[in-house]
């Protein structure tokens, strides 16, 4: 099964979206900050035959719109919301990785009842944080630009299925390879982050929540816990050796934990 590019506007913004099509329950899968939609082309060419998956390219990144004015927690939100409204997705059951697992928390607690169920992979409230934006910033400050060939971009970026996960993001131009989304546009997608924790909305959602982690991931066993404590009837699964790049390392794994959640809320 193949996906087509369909585009929603909101507010004069173009968010793309991969639409792998099917007429069963509807999936959202959003992808963490400088990533991409086609990072959950193996997730979502499973799931699709069952749910109507959609993978979305948050702003900023991809072939959405590359310098939104507007890069708030609230805007982010909103897209999701959007994507759901314009493509008719009812009730969808939104997936989200890292910045997109953030995003996807945000929405759920949000708009109570519009989403199924919530699945956030390597993603919590976290925060506050204000070392993350001159972290990111100098690792996004260390990749070549352009990488010289696709093959150094698959090695630079983590070698194996992650670096191919990342690579697969990037665009060749003028004889090189080049990231499809601009550094300063994703610093100050952190701001908010790295101010203050998102807590009071972790405790708002209100639908069913399965919580994957990688065993060396960005989510500490205190954070996990405080999760837990305020919403105990979360799932929580730790994936062994595995880092941030959950689904991109074991996307078996997460393909398993995301048809036991969706066989349990479809």
């Amino acid at each position: 099964m193949t996906w087509s590019e369909r585009a929603v506007v909101r507010e004069g913004i173009r968010i793309s979206c991969r639409d792998w099509g099917g007429s069963g329950p509807p999936v959202i899968l959003l992808h963490g900050l400088a990533g991409h939609a086609g990072e959950w082309d193996a997730i979502a060419r499973d799931l699709s035959p069952r749910y109507r998956v959609v993978a979305v390219d948050q702003r900023g990144h991809g072939a959405s719109e590359r310098r939104p004015r507007d890069v708030s927690r609230a805007a982010y939100v909103a897209d999701t919301v959007a994507v759901a409204e314009q493509l008719g997705l009812q009730q969808p059951v939104l997936v989200g990785q890292s910045l997109g697992g953030h995003t996807a928390m945000l929405a759920a607690a949000a708009h109570p009842g519009l989403f199924r169920a919530l699945a956030l992979v390597e993603a919590g409230p976290g925060g506050p944080n204000p070392g993350v934006q001159a972290e990111i910033g100098e690792w996004l400050d260390s990749w070549p630009r352009p990488f010289p060939s696709r093959t150094a971009s698959v090695e630079f970026l983590g070698g194996g299925p992650v670096g191919e996960g990342w690579a697969a993001g990037l665009v060749e131009r003028d004889g090189g390879w080049w990231p499809r989304f601009e550094r300063d546009v994703m610093i100050e997608s952190l701001a908010e982050i790295a101010q203050r924790s998102f807590w009071d909305e972790w405790s708002r959602v209100t639908c069913p929540t399965l919580a994957v982690l990688g065993q060396s991931g960005i989510i500490s066993p205190e954070e996990l816990d405080e999760m837990l404590r305020r919403r105990p009837e979360t799932v929580a699964l730790s994936v062994p050796g595995t880092g941030h790049d959950v689904h991109l390392e074991r996307p078996d794994t997460l393909r398993h934990a995301l048809r036991e959640l969706l066989e349990e809320v479809t």
